[in-house]
């Protein structure tokens, strides 16, 4: 024996220059306190449940949505209709089904456009200052103070037989209410990302990359934005939400899809008629809005706590 006595695994674990202790992520950081934030977990799965069924519809209930049988109209749910019929005697879960799909695709097409033009409209005025700031924040606070639901319905009033026409009938009305209700929504986010660029661009990081001869659109791109799309991804996640209220809102009053397209919000307008005798047409639809919606504002507001580093959950 040489008189050297070995440590313990335990020991040495310690000892070891943090040899097991993971790196630092602040994604990680950010999904472990959006874990622990219940009701945004809970919704993540709910919403997932409810798109996995939608996506799914045609396998899990392969019925044709505009399969008519009068002598099935206005029935209460059953084995044969979960969740009844409308006053053709349509299934009104195959087009539950179907209509999710248009409702959460205009939701989140729209959200993309609005983020989109708030971001570079936003980044351009944050980085630029002076006259160009000024200008595109004049023309960010007209756009905020203008009505937006008589624009909307004025808009698709003009436009909705020129684009039926030119991509026809869902086509056209669909790229027309992602266009008009993503063109109303980008305000909110511009004047986000360009308080973020304020802030951010006299941080000493991007400082040092001025100063190395970094191109503005370099300092956009790699250096600023980056660091500014924690409010961004909480603000689309709200965008999404008001997305599918704006279609179905719309489509409610007539002036989005057309009656054989079934979204959630036509469903409402079809059953207004009907509530005293099928209240459950106007139920199913009005939940499902409700549903998907409490959800993603639970989403975003997880991710508001679980992307600002000054919230301790």
């Amino acid at each position: 024996m040489d008189g050297l006595t070995h440590a313990s695994p335990s020991v040495e674990a310690a000892l070891s220059p943090r040899r097991h202790e993971r790196r630092f992520s602040p994604w990680r950081e950010a999904w472990r306190r959006f874990r622990r934030h219940r009701l945004a977990a809970i919704s993540v799965i709910v919403l997932a449940l409810l798109a996995l069924s939608i996506l799914l519809g045609p396998l899990l209930w392969p019925v044709a949505i505009n399969d008519i049988d009068f002598t099935a109209r206005l029935s209460p749910p059953s084995w044969d209709h979960p969740f009844g019929t409308d006053d053709l005697g349509q299934d009104l879960l195959a087009r539950m089904l179907y209509g999710g799909r248009i409702s959460l695709a205009v939701g989140f097409a729209a959200m993309a456009v609005g983020l989109f033009v708030g971001t570079v409209i936003g980044a351009v005025a944050g980085i630029s200052r002076g006259s160009v700031d000024a200008a595109l924040m004049w023309v960010t606070d007209l756009f905020l103070s203008l009505p937006q639901l008589p624009l909307l319905l004025l808009v698709i009033y003009l436009f909705r037989d020129f684009l039926k026409g030119l991509v026809g009938p869902e086509g056209g009305v669909f790229i027309l209410i992602v266009l008009v209700i993503g063109g109303f929504r980008w305000m909110p986010v511009a004047r986000l990302v360009r308080a973020q660029f304020l802030s951010l661009r006299e941080k000493e990081f991007v400082e040092a990359a001025r100063a190395l001869g970094a191109s503005k659109l370099r300092l956009v791109v790699r250096h600023i934005l980056p660091n500014a799309l924690g409010p961004v991804i909480v603000a689309g996640t709200i965008d999404v939400a008001a997305a599918i209220i704006a279609e179905s809102t719309l489509s409610f009053l007539g002036l989005g899809f057309p009656p054989d397209i079934p979204t959630w919000g036509r469903l409402l307008f079809d059953a207004k008629d009907y509530l005293d005798i099928a209240p459950h047409w106007a139920l199913f639809a009005g939940g499902a809005i409700f549903l998907t919606v409490i959800a993603i504002n639970f989403i975003g507001d997880g991710l508001r706590d679980a992307l600002d580093p000054r919230k301790v959950l």
